[in-house]
Formats: structure tokens, sequence, C-alpha cells
């Protein structure tokens, strides 16, 4: 009976053993299988722009098996900043075009400028902002900028000028900015703060708010504020889709201004009942940006699409020049 027992406990011995082994060998493999995990998780650009774009940096599976921590502190890193857009270098020509519309319309207000710039060869991208807070239409505009692949010259009409001001600063590859006839605020200013840098103009008079907090121009006005070289049968259109925009938005200060370390443009409204064209010319001044009137509407988008398409095709030969 011993050797029986004997040769039991040498059976059982070795089936430990062999789980044993399995147990320490198994775990590399999810280890070595966690980027493409993560990869993933990056089809959601919405909310993790910055992990799709270091998913194809991640580590390839045998030097994971080796360096297990070097491994898993990849995906930490882009956790850490989930709306920065993703560091691209800034050689070579701009061809990527990012717009960002303004209040009272939404981002099919760029169509005519869309199509100008896509028939010069442009990789075009129209944001739609939700216009709810200055924070969410610069997290909407961050998710744009992430899928962007090379420099990108940033657009922004009316309210966008607010929001691309925030969003370059955090941007590398933000190569410029355009202004068209938009809002550029100093550091720590709000869009309301801006605007009290001129006399009030028509449309601010036909501006009111809801009993949710959002602002909503008369319709009524509509064309005459904002779009007065516009043909008629489609201020309509644009009046009866207007988005409104909330008032709070209005009141919140930018926490840092990307026209200080970005080269800019400022497309001049000469016509605007909106924004002031004499504030445009002070705000223009201030950022040090390149001069562009066109005798234009506040709606230059819709009524000049030709002339400001020709202005952004402009600003990025010069930036592709520089490059």
């Amino acid at each position: 009976m011993l050797p029986k027992r004997l040769l039991c406990a040498a059976v059982l011995c070795l089936c430990f053993a062999g789980a044993g082994a399995l147990a320490q060998t198994t775990p590399a493999v999810p280890s070595a299988e966690t980027p493409p995990a993560g990869s993933q998780s990056g089809d959601e650009p919405a909310t993790q722009p910055a992990e799709e774009a270091s998913a194809p940096q991640a580590p390839a599976p045998a030097p994971a098996m080796q360096a297990p921590p070097a491994a898993t502190a990849a995906p930490t890193a882009a956790a850490s900043a989930p709306n920065t857009p993703p560091a691209m270098p800034l050689a070579g020509p701009v061809r990527n075009i990012v717009l960002v519309h303004g209040a009272f319309v939404d981002g099919s207000s760029w169509n005519g400028v869309v199509a100008k710039l896509q028939q010069k060869g442009y990789h075009v991208s129209s944001v739609q902002n939700p216009l709810t807070s200055l924070a969410d239409d610069v997290a909407a505009t961050r998710r744009v900028l992430a899928r962007e692949d090379g420099p990108v010259l940033l657009v922004g009409h009316s309210w966008g000028g607010v929001v691309i001001t925030e969003v370059a600063a955090n941007a590398p590859n933000v190569a410029g900015l355009v202004y068209v006839a938009a809002l550029a605020p100093e550091l720590h200013e709000s869009a309301v703060d801006v605007m009290k840098h001129a006399a009030p103009m028509p449309a601010g008079q036909n501006i009111s708010a809801d009993a949710n907090g959002f602002l909503w121009l008369d319709r009524a006005h509509y064309r005459a504020d904002l779009a007065a070289d516009v043909p008629e049968t489609v201020t309509r259109v644009l009046a009866a889709a207007q988005v409104p925009i909330a008032a709070k938005a209005f009141n919140e200060p930018v926490d840092q201004v990307g026209w200080k370390e970005k080269p800019s443009w400022y497309v001049l409204t000469t016509k605007d009942r909106a924004v002031s064209p004499a504030l445009q010319k002070q705000m223009a001044e201030r950022i040090g940006a390149k001069v562009v009137p066109v005798a234009s509407s506040h709606l230059a988008p819709v009524s000049h699409a030709g002339a400001v398409a020709d202005a952004i095709d402009r600003a990025a030969r010069e930036l592709s020049r520089q490059q």
C-alpha cells in the first residue's frame, strides 16, 4: 500500500505544479493584449479623442510581456487628458480647415464656404456646437480637432471666435486662427466683456431669453440684424432653424488665449449690425491679426462664402510657406 500512496502523492504534486505553472504564465497573455482592448474603447472619439490618438503608439505585444509596467503607462497618460487634441507635427502644408459656427445658426451656415474650400483641395470639417456653454462648445471643437491628421487652420465666426480662442491655446496641431466677424477675447474676458468695448448694436436689442435661459433672435428682425445681404427666402429658413445659445455662455470667460501664440487673420465685416465694425477693428489690432475687409453683413459665411473661403485659403497658404 505504501508504494501506491507514494505514487498518488507524486501524481497530485505534478498536477498542482502544472496548474501553478499555468497560473504564472496566463497573466502575461492579457497584459500583452491590453493595448488592443484600449484601442476598442477609442472607437468613441466623442469622449476619448486623446486615447484614440495614442492607440497606434501602444507597445507591441512582445515588449509588453517583458516590461508590463511600461505597457500600462501609455493608457494612463492618455486618460489624463481626454479632451486634448493629439500632438501633431506642424511640418508640411496646411490642408486641414476646421470651421466653428456662431450663435443662432448651426454648422450648415458654413456650407458655401465648405464647398469653395473643398474645390480648392482642402480637407474641411464643420463643428456642430451645442451652444449650451463655452465648455461644451470647446469640447465639441476638440473632438473634431482630435480627428485631424496634420496641421490645422482653425476658423471661428461670431461667438465661434470665443471658442477658438480657448481651444487653440491647448491644441498643438493648430497652426493658425482666422476670425470671421468674430469675438476675440483677452485672457479672463467673456463675450459680454468684449461687447462692452463698443456701443450696443441693433441685433442686441432684438434678443430675448426664454424660460430655460436660452437666447433667441426675433424672427422678424433676423434678416435685418444678421443677414441683410442674404436673399429673404434664405433668411426665412435660417430664422426658422435658428439655434439658441445659453445666456450663461456669453458670461463665461476664457481661461487661455490661443491668439497670443498662434498667427491670426481677421475677416472684418464692414456692414455688420451685430458686432460693430469698429469693435472688430479694435480686436484685430489687439491680437495682431492680418485684416481682410469684406463689405458684408454679420453672416458673411452665407452672403459672401467665396470671399471668406478666399481669405481662409490665403491664410493657409501663408502658414504653409512658414512650415
